[in-house]
């Protein structure tokens, strides 16, 4: 470990016992000498917030460790873009960031330590400035895009279809975060739950979480022809393209990722065998049924089984996924996708490796299936 990252390690100990109340000094530190900045933030952001100091401490867990801290910095960096942040911000940043850890280290604080913090913050900067500038030159920050479709799926469910107004190149198994008109510069991660359409067209699985502001505002508030925002595509579970078989393990919503990397599959011409499991508590929840039913019709090697835990009436599977997934069959020669709530994915990722299904095969998305929803500003 570098002197500096053993400083700043050692330093930012003593603040993260009291995150709360540095994070509202931070903030209040930033807004008073930087008023305008107080704009790229949600007008009704909680405070505390500590969406800066959730960032911070990934990135001062990974100082020692630049293959993961790497990609981590560009990847905010390009996030970043869609709240209006420039080079310029990246400054009064840093000045509120000192001062924050400077206040509550108290006798700690010395000219070495703040030589560290700054040496590294300003490649911490760096990084995130490079990567939004790179990504500039050929994405812009954001797409406009108009509803063409919203249907209710039940009473909290809705599969939203976005038309972009500009191209938005993906891959299947990504995600773009959205924002709507009516929570300005509140952003929240939807996976797209179809591969690449002639058309540009894309669907979204929304079910609306209590407090949700963006999931409850489109399943409930929006209409046809209104328009949202989406932020750049992002994510890892993305097809292997491999030609071996495929389980699928889907929760709830997170059948809208699992949905685009098995039309991705079909349309390749390929013809691999797909196992989709598709759970939910209640036989009412499988909301995207009938579509899958007519996928496996024109495409006999998809084998679709729909898995419910809380229905005694249900007169299917019943049961966790985890569990059925392990009655069914082994899957070591497998390619496996997995995504929904965190605890149901864990647990089948645990089984599987159980299992000696190679860690290399095992494909899970980051997003869960419920997220937080939060009010958010830069470094979310």
């Amino acid at each position: 470990m570098s002197p500096n990252a053993r400083l700043v390690k050692e330093s930012f100990s003593l603040v993260e016992p009291v995150a709360d109340r540095a994070s509202a000094y931070f903030y209040g530190r930033l807004f008073a000498e930087n008023p305008s900045l107080r704009a790229l933030f949600p007008a009704a952001m909680g405070a505390p917030d500590d969406r800066v100091f959730r960032a911070l401490m990934k990135i001062v867990r990974a100082l020692d460790d630049p293959a993961a801290l790497s990609p981590f910095l560009a990847r905010l960096g390009r996030d970043h873009r869609r709240f209006g942040v420039v080079a310029e911000h990246y400054e009064a940043v840093g000045a509120a960031l000192l001062a924050t850890v400077r206040h509550f280290t108290a006798g700690s604080w010395t000219a070495e330590v703040e030589a560290a913090w700054t040496e590294t913050y300003g490649m911490v900067a760096g990084v995130m400035i490079d990567a939004a500038r790179a990504e500039a030159r050929t994405r812009p920050p954001w797409w406009l895009a108009e509803v063409v479709g919203h249907e209710s799926r039940g009473p909290d469910i809705a599969v939203v279809t976005l038309r972009p107004a500009q191209p938005l190149d993906f891959t299947p198994g990504q995600h773009v975060t959205v924002q709507t008109p009516r929570w300005p510069r509140v952003w929240r991660p939807f996976s797209i739950a179809n591969a690449p359409r002639a058309d540009g067209t894309l669907s979204l699985h929304v079910r609306a979480v209590p407090g949700g502001w963006v999931s409850s505002a489109l399943v409930r508030h929006t209409r046809i022809g209104d328009q949202v925002m989406l932020g750049p595509p992002g994510g890892t579970m993305t097809p292997a393209d491999t030609g071996r078989d495929m389980l699928c393990v889907a929760g709830g919503t997170g059948l809208a990722p699992i949905k685009a990397v098995i039309e991705h599959v079909i349309a390749s011409g390929r013809r691999p065998g797909i196992h989709l499991l598709f759970g939910a508590r209640h036989a009412g929840d499988l909301y995207d049924l009938p579509d899958l039913v007519r996928m496996a019709a024109d495409f006999p090697r998809l084998r679709v089984l729909p898995v419910v835990s809380d229905d005694p009436g249900f007169s299917g599977m019943r049961g966790r996924l985890p569990d059925v997934m392990e009655r069914l069959h082994s899957w070591p020669d497998h390619e496996v996708y997995v995504c929904g709530p965190d605890a149901m994915v864990d647990e089948t990722v645990r089984r599987l490796r159980r299992s000696q299904v190679p860690p290399s095969r095992i494909h899970r998305d980051g997003a869960p299936e419920h997220p937080v929803e939060t009010a958010g500003g830069p470094a979310s």
